[in-house]
């Protein structure tokens, strides 16, 4: 077993041991954690191995693909636009986007893309593997999809088609592609080792992804898992279509395409800087991500409820999402926290309360549809530490 490795302050040294406890399981291979408080960094601690053959230690510029993690980068780099004047929230993506008017979609917002109310959570139509990592054939695929539901009725979350979705728009209003714009515009000026769509130079520093073997999740997890069983159904097509979804993660071809929905690629010292920021506002030591106002619009409720992709509640704010009283769906803070998990165990968030940035990831894959275990303890542990120091 590897040792601990990083910065810690002392007032938050039992999140420490926890983080230390977690790498005694027999299935645990590597990981990292980042919290910042106010201005501060408190902890900045990585362990473990990031390869499949467990010869190579977790360093301290390891990368790993944080899946939906990705999702709020996107959206806050489309809500830069907003800022911009460029569009507004309900504003007809048709209008910057004319193919998308397709399939009785003529009337869908940037806002109802936004909160996963567009009813465009997958492909219905079967795709070639390789179409995933071609862009031009997903934002036909949908742009030509036809709704779900009716658009604005109810929610459901889009795990992968929400890279086009927010993508071709941040594309058609910048002229770049999303990987390109978020480097310029969010990594760079925050000092963030995160890409989406990773250079040559970078690839050898990515941990391998496995998966925990012989865990089932809970009964959410199980419910969504039973539902991916039926090839027609919209969760198997929301994660399943195009197969290679379930199949490329380790691939060069997936780390270095740029899916805004899914394969960001960074560290939990990236994550917890970007919610840092979030957590002050938008902005922060001279630097600016967002205005204030948008922040607020993002981080307030536009969608609750029973999640017709994901067969739980989820609580949705503008590409991000909100704190909810199940554990499961729980950030482990505050009532006003906000951020995002991604697939398998990786978890960013902001807790404007608490001033908290926080940042997990892990290269062993957790069955659980939202908040994993591991991330959830931690961040509780964090939390318990903030409250006794009051």
């Amino acid at each position: 077993m590897t040792q601990v490795q990083g910065y810690f302050d002392p007032r938050f040294e039992s999140v420490r041991e926890l983080f230390a406890q977690q790498q005694t399981d027999p299935q645990a291979r590597g990981s990292a954690l980042c919290v910042t408080v106010g201005g501060d960094t408190v902890l900045d601690l990585w362990q473990g191995v990031m390869d499949k053959d467990n010869s190579r230690v977790w360093e301290q510029d390891t990368l790993i693909n944080v899946f939906s993690c990705t999702k709020p980068l996107g959206a806050v780099a489309l809500l830069q636009q907003v800022e911009a004047g460029r569009i507004g929230l309900d504003d007809r993506v048709a209008d910057i986007w004319p193919e998308f008017a397709q399939a009785d979609k003529a009337q869908i917002t940037l806002r109802q893309l936004l909160s996963h109310r567009a009813g465009l959570s997958a492909i219905s139509a079967p795709l070639e593997p390789e179409a995933l990592f071609d862009w031009q054939a997903m934002t036909d695929a949908v742009a030509a999809q036809e709704p779900w539901w009716t658009p604005g009725e109810i929610h459901g979350y889009a795990p992968l088609t929400y890279a086009w979705l927010i993508g071709e728009p941040l594309r058609r209003l910048t002229a770049q592609m999303p990987g390109d714009y978020l480097r310029e515009h969010i990594c760079a000026p925050l000092g963030m080792d995160f890409h989406v769509g990773v250079a040559d130079q970078d690839l050898s520093r990515i941990a391998h992804v496995s998966r925990l073997r012989n865990q089932h999740g809970d009964q959410y997890a199980r419910d969504l898992f039973a539902a991916m069983g039926d090839p027609q159904g919209l969760a198997w097509k929301a994660f399943g279509n195009p197969t290679s979804l379930q199949t490329s993660t380790n691939k060069p071809a997936w780390q270095q395409a740029q899916i805004l929905s899914a394969n960001g690629t960074g560290s939990a010292r990236s994550l917890a800087r970007f919610w840092q920021v979030l957590a002050h506002g938008g902005s922060l030591d001279g630097v600016h991500v967002l205005d204030a106002e948008l922040v607020a619009l993002l981080r307030r409720e536009h969608s609750v409820g029973m999640d017709r992709t994901l067969r739980c509640p989820t609580r949705f704010g503008l590409g991000v999402m909100l704190e909810q009283e199940w554990q499961g769906g729980s950030f482990g803070m505050g009532a006003n926290a906000f951020g995002h998990p991604g697939a398998g165990g990786a978890l960013g968030f902001a807790d404007p309360d608490a001033q908290v940035g926080f940042g997990y990831v892990t290269n062993t894959m957790g069955p659980y549809v939202l908040t994993d275990p591991r991330a959830g303890e931690l961040s509780r542990a964090v939390y318990r530490c903030l409250r006794e120091q009051d």
